[in-house]
């Protein structure tokens, strides 16, 4: 009899947690509805730990619910990136429990509430590029990839971003997600200028595109096929690594650049600067040694090293002066470099041939 009315005080509890959780989600879902998004998402948060074992159809309420609320402070400039994140995960959640119990109520809500942020996401962070908000920019565009990882080219416009906005910690680690999944670029992109603003506009599709343009608010429609962006992808990371002082891995990446491009004199005159520094980082150890006889076996190992390394940014400069005859910061560095070396015949041959 005492295990039965264990049993049976038990059950009773649980359907007590339940009705409970209901009561909650009414509460919180009447707050959202006034238009007082934190309170709701107060009183989510204080029950969520329950959710885990309720039933499916509280599960889907409850889900539904903190996504509207999320995406309801996203949607007022609240914190939007990680509210967007936030609200993608609750809608998710839905589909998931909902796909799992076959009881379908919001999933088709879910469904749409999902592309209308992906499509807010995308927007704002062009809005937010165009007004100079590089960081915002970058930030959204990366959480519209990682909401659609599909969708690559939002990855690319992040590591862009925070290139132009000069944060290459960001640059880095975005521009190296897009050498991780060998990104192209290659594709179609549909163009048509708008009549109203006379900016042209890229379209999704070519049907999108032909639709602008039978509508009468496009014109000059065109076409065009990118060239891949590897290069490009390469040489941002190379730049981002120098910027960190980061010589090695900013070397690595231009010479992986001169694999594709064998032409690109950016990367040779970027090596050139690499190999400065590295000859700068030996002078300045080689200055502060005194004149005892270890010091000074130090001192002429490291400027062996010094002259070792001066003489392998030749190579480099010869090609960039192939590629750019008169490049004079080219010129003026190779003569250095001879006149430093004491390579009397090379200084003499490049000076008489200007």
């Amino acid at each position: 009899m005492k295990k039965k009315l264990k049993i049976l005080s038990f059950l009773l509890l649980v359907n007590i947690g339940a009705f409970a959780q209901k009561d909650e989600i009414k509460e919180a879902q009447s707050y959202y509805d006034k238009g007082k998004a934190q309170e709701a998402l107060a009183i989510l948060k204080k029950v969520e730990y329950l959710i885990i074992n309720a039933s499916d159809e509280i599960k889907s309420d409850f889900f539904y619910l903190k996504g509207n609320v999320y995406k309801d402070l996203a949607s007022k400039n609240i914190d939007p990136a990680n509210n967007f994140t936030l609200a993608t995960g609750a809608y998710q959640d839905v589909l998931l429990y909902e796909n799992e119990s076959l009881k379908y109520k919001y999933a088709f809500k879910a469904n749409l509430a999902l592309k209308e942020m992906k499509s807010k996401l995308v927007d704002g962070a062009y809005k937010d590029y165009k007004e100079g908000k590089y960081k915002e920019s970058a930030d959204k565009s990366y959480e519209v990839y990682l909401f659609d990882k599909k969708d690559t080219l939002n990855l690319f416009n992040a590591a862009a971003a925070s290139l132009t906005g000069k944060d290459y910690i960001s640059c880095i680690k975005y521009y190296g997600e897009l050498k991780k999944i060998n990104y192209s670029g290659k594709g179609v992109v549909y163009y048509a200028s708008n009549k109203k603003t006379k900016e042209e506009e890229a379209f999704v599709s070519i049907s999108a595109r032909d639709l602008g343009v039978s509508s009468g608010l496009y014109e000059k429609p065109r076409t065009v096929f990118p060239p891949s962006k590897k290069e490009e992808i390469l040489i941002a990371l190379a730049f981002s690594y120098l910027e960190r002082n980061d010589c090695t891995n900013s070397e690595k990446y231009y010479l992986e650049a001169l694999q594709i491009n064998p032409n690109c004199l950016n990367c040779y005159i970027n090596l050139v600067y690499i190999k400065m520094q590295l000859k700068k980082a030996l002078v300045d150890k080689m200055d502060v040694l005194g004149n005892s006889p270890k010091e000074m076996k130090e001192y002429d190992k490291l400027n062996v090293q010094k002259d070792e390394i001066v003489k392998s940014a030749i190579p480099y400069l010869k090609k960039a002066l192939v590629i750019e005859p008169k490049n004079e910061d080219a010129i003026k560095s190779l003569l250095g470099i001879y006149r430093s070396l004491e390579m009397t015949n090379e200084y003499n041959a490049l000076k008489n041939s200007k």
